[in-house]
């Protein structure tokens, strides 16, 4: 079987979760089926254009995100979601002075 350069498939086991998440935000009725079908393609498309983001048939990676089905947040430079690490955590020195002098006793 060809595939069409550039086009990418969604394996069954993905798309079960994409179409279970869509029927959770009512954006699909019935049950998953594992197939990417038309009616997936325009839940997925609904739910992105709702959001104000582009609407392709292929999931975009912040509708997948939002859904609960994109990679977690860990390593990410500026998540919006990130907790941010106390100075001491980082291992940085907050006895400094202004001017990075140190405290010197």
């Amino acid at each position: 079987m060809s595939r069409v350069r550039g086009q990418r498939t969604i394996d069954e086991e993905r798309t079960l979760k994409i179409q279970s998440a869509l029927i959770r935000e009512h954006y699909l009725s019935g049950e998953p089926t594992g197939v990417w079908d038309q009616a997936s393609k325009d839940a997925m498309i609904r739910y992105q254009a709702d959001n104000g983001w582009q609407t392709k048939i292929t999931p975009d990676s912040r509708a997948l995100i939002k859904l609960g089905l994109g990679p977690d947040h860990k390593g990410l430079l500026n998540p919006e979601t990130a907790n941010i690490p106390s100075p001491h955590e980082l291992g940085v020195d907050t006895t400094t002075q202004p001017g990075g002098a140190a405290d010197s006793e």
